[in-house]
């Protein structure tokens, strides 16, 4: 697809390895909310593992905006033929379509397959290109007769241009824990003080349960990483998404790619007892995002880890919450990151202080009735999380003195 919207020329391609990677993540690098799952080696792992590709509904479709020989705009956009690996729920709307004869499926999706993160879509390198990429967007989904056009787990800048656009806005709710500011923790026990009394209590008990399991655990990060400790680890992730019926989303080729292209970007908890692995979390950790070797002109960023995968082969009381929180919130303690996000929902990671973040998501609907019945719907869940958030807020676990 070429044409000049404003001035622009438009690409669409239908692989990850049909766009420049070092033009890509030099777009990244720009965005004051980039993340690495937003990196071309991590869209291409997920393409070329066979993890996200047309034969498990996601078709790639990455749209781009040049000018000259520079990339000025860029998204990963998808086709997809169902609603999995998404993390915002519009399973209703698909019924509500079927039921009057009308197709849902395929839809338009922007987002890092599988990856229910918040941070940049619309990679740009102003407010104008992002607008141009959000038009050129709306234009394809209505050259190829889509039913909807979904952004999801958006930045600000991404949020108020979606708005700023007319499309409309929804909002769910993750937990992230945050360091102590101005003054970081200094160690694990300092955070503990920073709780009320039970919650402190209660996370004591808990890592006492799994020490006297016998369970210690090993750190590796980045190269350190070895191929066997891939294996072990995607056995676990293998048998948690077993144990509830399901395949796995990611292929173990997917984390063979990470461990290449992307290994700075890894952390692997390794739980043992008597020298044995009997569990892993793995987390996603912001480390350097590529792009221009000079990047004085690239946004200061706070130093985040993502909880992402996690999986055991004994069931040890509470190794879970060591594996999962415990283990990386101590981590990242001592390595002064910034924040800690807890991935998708969960609302029992308030226990252990991971706090409500309102995520966003922005939606256009191309049948007009359905679009004033979603918005209708929209505003009325809206308002429910809004209320749950102030409802969640009056049950700090921290004290009211701290």
């Amino acid at each position: 697809m070429k044409n000049k919207p404003d001035d622009y020329v438009t690409r669409l391609c239908a692989t990850p390895g049909e766009v420049d990677a070092q033009a890509w993540d030099a777009l990244l690098a720009l965005q004051g909310a980039a993340t690495p799952f937003m990196r071309h080696a991590y869209l291409a792992a997920m393409h070329d593992s066979g993890s996200a590709v047309p034969a498990s509904g996601w078709t790639p479709r990455l749209l781009t905006l040049w000018r000259g020989d520079q990339l000025h705009a860029a998204c990963a956009l998808y086709l997809k033929d169902h609603s999995y690996g998404e993390y915002v729920f519009d399973w209703a709307w698909a019924n509500a379509y079927e039921q009057h004869g009308l197709a849902y499926y395929p839809k338009a999706l922007v987002a890092p397959p599988f990856t229910p993160v918040p941070g940049a879509r619309l990679l740009a390198r102003d407010a104008g290109a992002r607008a141009a990429l959000l038009q050129a967007l709306l234009r394809w989904c209505g050259d190829e007769n889509l039913s909807s056009l979904h952004l999801l787990f958006l930045s600000d800048d991404d949020a108020a241009a979606c708005t700023q656009a007319g499309l409309m806005q929804r909002h769910t709710v993750q937990f992230h824990w945050k360091n102590a500011a101005p003054t970081a923790y200094a160690s694990f026990d300092d955070f503990l003080m920073s709780l009320a009394q039970d919650k402190r209590k209660k996370i004591r008990q808990e890592r006492r349960k799994v020490m006297d399991a016998g369970v210690r655990f090993r750190v590796q990060q980045g190269r350190e990483i070895g191929a066997a400790d891939w294996d072990f680890f995607y056995r676990c992730y293998e048998r948690t998404y077993l144990e509830h019926g399901n395949a796995p989303y990611l292929k173990r080729d997917f984390f063979r790619r990470m461990a290449d292209a992307m290994p700075e970007h890894w952390l692997l908890f390794t739980g043992e007892r008597d020298g044995m692995p009997i569990a892993t979390s793995l987390i996603a950790i912001d480390g350097h995002l590529p792009g221009a070797t000079d990047q004085s002109d690239a946004p200061k960023r706070d130093k985040v880890a993502f909880g992402r995968y996690w999986g055991a082969l004994e069931r040890v009381d509470c190794l879970h919450f060591e594996a999962c929180y415990y283990q990386p919130l101590q981590w990242c303690i001592e390595q002064g990151f910034d924040r800690f996000e807890g991935g998708a929902q969960g609302e029992h990671k308030m226990a252990r202080a991971l706090m409500p973040v309102k995520t966003s998501s922005a939606h256009w609907l191309a049948h007009p009735a359905f679009a004033d019945a979603v918005a209708r719907f929209l505003e009325r869940e809206g308002q429910g999380i809004a209320s749950y958030m102030d409802h969640l807020d009056e049950r700090t676990p921290f004290r009211r003195n701290a």
